[in-house]
């Protein structure tokens, strides 16, 4: 990667800055005294209003604005479309990629034990399903992940032993497992494709975020992802954050050796780890276990709390986990429970729910994932049609139609 970095693109009107307290670093009330005000860009015109109203559930149990319409492209355990393949149980973190042909494909995570894995479903110009099929299979726990722009999906293991494993849409190249991206409970990855960097989340109550390094770049421009340093965030009282690098990024943690989490005194905790996702020069991040959405900035290196259940006028978002944003730059978030929506943050502040599923309260959200063109949302219901209390549900997968690019 070369050229200048980004300028900083951020647009929340509504950050408050970042309170925490954790046992390896305290972030204070003095730091939601000095927070300022981050100012709107260049979008505008994305507001309540342009959303409009959740209508009554429809045929499939979703609640839509005006003018959208659902679908269930895959049900766990039946075949997609007229393929062979059978849609994995408990899907999970999903992306799309563009095809030759005018249509893209939507990979998704089976976050199963022993099972695990990934498929895929591909779609052609005009919508209809062509084929599914797997792209990963012999892992476990695969949850969230994250596509590259190189065209590839990173899918990640959580469990404490856990890789990432770059993935071929298509299902014509074998997966990779990527040590040098750390061994830990992995639960999604984002990109900056600026500076060839990768930020990553830790689903666990002390999780932290890490950064890898890459040594150098492929031909192609790309970071290599066999060797790097991975490093793990630090952040300072005014919410700058310093990298350190982790000595021992795959522990052997069945032998004794100390988890990435806990290597380095004073890496900053963040309780629970989820979603997280690269537009125009930031990351966002989910944290579940304290209810907030986080922008760092990847040019100054500020981090800031964008939405704070505890704190903000309207907490209508709960159980934050995986998350997406749009091309005008409204970030989406699905609940894991909580009122089983996804949640639009606009630049202009506000906070809006898009979509609600009725009648799965025993379920999450997953996979957010627009189109390549932004007309259709695909998103997953983990488990949700409920069979028993030993099986419990066993998934859907939806398409969302309409007019994203008129309200997002």
């Amino acid at each position: 990667m070369s050229g200048k970095l980004l300028p900083e693109m951020t647009r929340r009107q509504f950050g408050r800055g970042l309170a925490r307290s954790a046992a390896a670093l305290a972030i204070g009330t003095s730091l939601l005294q000095t927070s300022r005000v981050v100012q709107a860009g260049t979008v505008s015109g994305v507001s309540a209003a342009s959303i409009g109203p959740l209508g009554p559930a429809d045929e499939n149990g979703v609640r839509l604005p005006a003018g959208f319409t659902s679908r269930i492209v895959a049900r766990s355990g039946l075949p997609v479309g007229l393929s062979d393949y059978k849609w994995h149980v408990f899907p999970d973190g999903g992306a799309t990629f563009p095809t030759h042909d005018g249509g893209w494909i939507y990979v998704s995570n089976c976050e199963a034990p022993l099972v695990g894995g990934t498929g895929a479903i591909r779609f052609g110009p005009n919508g209809r399903i062509i084929d599914a099929y797997r792209i990963l299979d012999n892992t476990q726990l695969n949850c969230a992940g994250g596509p590259t722009p190189w065209g590839t999906w990173l899918s990640c293991e959580e469990h404490p032993s856990g890789y990432v494993w770059e993935c071929d849409p298509y299902g014509r190249k074998a997966a990779v497992k990527r040590p040098a991206l750390g061994k830990f409970e992995h639960e999604a990855v984002a990109v900056d494709p600026v500076n060839g960097h990768l930020y990553l989340t830790e689903d666990d109550g002390e999780g932290c975020l890490y950064r890898y390094v890459p040594e150098r770049l492929t031909l192609r421009g790309n970071p290599d992802l066999r060797r790097g340093e991975l490093q793990v965030a630090v952040v300072d009282a005014n919410g700058y954050v310093s990298w350190v690098a982790l000595q021992d990024p795959t522990p052997r943690v069945h032998l004794g050796a100390t988890p990435t989490r806990y290597q380095v005194e004073g890496a900053t905790v963040f309780k629970g780890g989820e979603g997280i996702w690269y537009h125009q020069g930031l990351i966002y991040f989910t944290t579940k276990g304290d209810n907030r959405v986080w922008e760092l900035n990847t040019d100054t290196q500020k981090l800031q709390v964008i939405y704070d259940k505890a704190t903000s006028e309207n907490p209508v978002l709960s159980g934050v986990d995986n998350v997406t944003v749009s091309e005008q730059g409204s970030v989406l978030v699905a609940e894991d429970g909580g009122d089983m929506q996804i949640v639009v943050l606009t630049p202009e502040g506000e906070v809006v729910p898009l979509m609600q599923i009725e009648g799965q309260d025993e379920s999450e959200i997953t996979g957010p994932a627009f189109s390549p063109d932004g007309t259709r949302l695909y998103f997953s219901s983990q488990r949700g049609e409920f069979r028993d209390r030993i099986s419990n549900g066993l998934g859907l997968t939806y398409e969302i139609t309409g007019p994203f690019s008129q309200i997002l």
